[in-house]
């Protein structure tokens, strides 16, 4: 019978609760600053260039928030299914030091250079370790 997540990670479970609500609370923050901050009608081309510029910025960057949050989710299912803490490209543990300084990790420090090496030189990976070399 399955007891749920290890002690050892409740620490971890905190610190990536509390991530995804300030993900969350970021990403509502800065939706409603877009809106109070657009003007109705643009009165010049370069306000409507401003205008169209951050918009892609807050695009850009919800584009990375929803990604960080994805992974964050990713690591507490990772919790609840025991296997959280462990490499997913090699299967060894990853090191209390890693997993402090990013809690989400899913590889090691090793594999995680050996992924993002193998991007760097234009190589096919799967769209998980393509994220990964983000971390």
């Amino acid at each position: 019978m399955k007891s749920g997540p290890r002690p050892k990670f409740a620490t971890y479970r905190k610190a990536l609760e509390k991530k995804a609500e300030e993900i969350r609370t970021s990403m509502s923050a800065q939706k409603a600053a877009q809106v109070v901050s657009r003007l109705d009608v643009p009165s010049d081309e370069g306000d409507l260039s401003q205008q169209h510029h951050e918009e892609w910025i807050f695009l850009n960057r919800n584009t990375i928030d929803m990604k960080l949050l994805r992974e964050v989710g990713d690591a507490l299912r990772r919790i609840e299914h025991d296997t959280y803490g462990v490499c997913a490209e090699c299967e060894e543990p990853i090191s209390t030091k890693r997993l402090d300084a990013v809690p989400w990790a899913r590889y090691c420090v090793t594999c995680q250079e050996a992924i993002a090496a193998r991007i760097a030189d234009g190589e096919f990976v799967n769209e998980d370790e393509y994220q990964a070399a983000d971390r």
